[in-house]
């Protein structure tokens, strides 16, 4: 599977990530299971939005090179991240199991990471044309639930610089 996987985002690598749901949308209301630092609890989109913007990133496989070079990255900007105000959630296929590793190794405990079912990803708009698991795709919600702001590319570089600037233009909007 971690092979087909690579093969499939080498192949696609070139291109956008693909559709996304627009600025301005509503983002989809949902409860899943999650892994902060190891620890299993369940995470509600509403109960993130209440305490300011969130950054809802996609990715592909958890421990993949690009996946977790992109979860160590913004393990890395969480202080300018937590400066601006905005929490960040990872969102993913992978099973729980996965998951609680991945938010220790590859995320450090900095932020949760969360399963991404297939209506999920369907909502959301960022299912992998090729593949039944989502693409790279960054949203920005604001806490009143609309999205203010989205990066869709399978190269997971810009995603970390590109969404913390759009998180600190609406801290300095508010």
């Amino acid at each position: 599977m971690r092979r087909l996987l690579a093969a499939l985002l080498v192949l696609t690598s070139c291109s956008p990530a693909g559709a996304a749901l627009p600025v301005g949308a509503k983002a989809p209301d949902f409860t899943t299971q999650g892994a902060l630092a190891g620890k299993p609890f369940t995470l509600h989109l509403k109960d993130q939005l209440r305490n300011g913007p969130l950054v809802l990133y996609f990715y592909p496989k958890a421990f993949t090179e690009g996946c977790t070079l992109e979860a160590k990255a913004f393990s890395d900007a969480m202080p300018q991240f937590r400066a601006a105000g905005a929490r960040v959630v990872g969102m993913s296929a992978d099973g729980i199991e996965s998951l609680k590793k991945f938010s220790v190794e590859a995320c450090r405990g900095q932020f949760p990471v969360a399963t991404a079912s297939p209506a999920l990803i369907k909502a959301y708009d960022v299912k992998l044309p090729i593949a039944p698991i989502s693409n790279r795709t960054s949203y920005v919600i604001a806490p009143n639930g609309k999205i203010v702001f989205v990066h869709s590319e399978l190269s997971w570089k810009e995603h970390v610089a590109k969404t913390l600037a759009a998180v600190q233009a609406l801290k300095a909007q508010r």
